[in-house]
């Protein structure tokens, strides 16, 4: 008698035909799965957290590039190849910006945190998991025009501490300046963008005036806890690709960093209008993602 493999009656046996779009799917969604705690374990990011489809988007850019067929022939990469893996975690975590982009945001923000921190002594200000120098010293740029950056602290923080370093060296292509500059204008400038930028090569730098109060730190908003209390929490870009789960708890840990009426900007979301986060904080201006801490 033929030895062979018996199957229940309540299972689907194997097909002998091609996979079908649901099974393959289902294959990536696994080896999605497995790649991220890969990336995790061996090289120490971690993109658990993330939306699972804005991530796909991003590795099947990254597979494209690389000529590589599958998730898993780009998992084989990243865990054989340090420098392969170093520029897929920059990929996954870079978030590029334009210095002073939203113009309409900005001058909503200065309009909402310039009252504010005037009342504040000593303010402290969060900007957290930050990958553009843009984000950071448009931030500074407004503080120093409004006359509270010598009196204000900020922290600037990420999870990658590669991508850390070179925010911090506060460059962007000298090609960007002229449409910075009028993107500056736009959003209350006061000044010649140019006053704050020093030409190096073919790059603008921030100058060293806009420096003297920030404090950068590697800080993950996946694992770390809240280590001071803040006037201001700025943190755009990165939320909507968070998974549920880490974005409320980022949420929550912005709410526990806040001081009463302390103010946060972050993107417009959905997590914000609805409890129990909309028990803690409440919109000054939801179209350009100003909140203000209120228990």
């Amino acid at each position: 008698m033929a030895l062979g493999v018996t199957y229940p009656s309540n299972r689907i046996r194997p097909s002998a035909g091609v996979v079908t779009a649901i099974d393959s799917a289902a294959i990536e969604a696994i080896e999605i799965d497995l790649f991220l705690e890969a990336l995790y374990q061996v090289r120490g990011a971690d993109f658990r957290g993330y939306d699972r489809a804005g991530l796909a988007h991003r590795l099947h850019g990254a597979m494209r590039e690389c000529g590589i067929a599958s998730i898993s022939g780009l998992q084989d990469r990243i865990l054989r190849s340090r420098p392969a893996a170093e520029a897929l975690i920059r990929t996954l975590s870079l978030r590029p910006a334009g210095l002073f982009d939203d113009c309409a945001g900005v001058r909503s923000l200065r309009a909402t945190l310039v009252p504010y921190l005037r009342s504040c002594p000593l303010p402290k200000i969060w900007i957290a998991e930050s990958t553009s120098a843009e984000d950071v010293f448009a931030l500074v740029i407004l503080l120093i025009e409004e006359g509270l950056y010598d009196k204000t602290l900020i922290f600037v923080t990420a999870a990658n501490e590669a991508l850390l370093a070179e925010t911090r060296l506060g460059a962007f292509p000298a090609e960007r300046l002229t449409q910075y500059e009028s993107s500056y204008r736009a959003s209350g400038g006061a000044k010649a963008l140019a006053d704050y930028c020093d030409a190096r090569d073919a790059k603008m730098v921030f100058s060293p005036a806009l420096r003297g109060n920030l404090i950068w730190a590697q800080y993950d908003l996946a694992a770390d806890r809240s280590f001071n209390e803040f006037q201001f929490i700025l943190c755009r870009r990165v939320l909507p690709e968070f998974g549920t789960t880490l974005r409320r708890r980022a949420l929550q840990l912005f709410a526990d960093s806040l001081s009463p009426f302390g103010i946060l900007s972050a993107d417009a979301l959905d997590d914000l209008q609805s409890a129990p986060m909309s028990l803690q904080f409440q919109a000054v201006s939801q179209e350009h993602g100003l909140y203000r801490r209120i228990v």
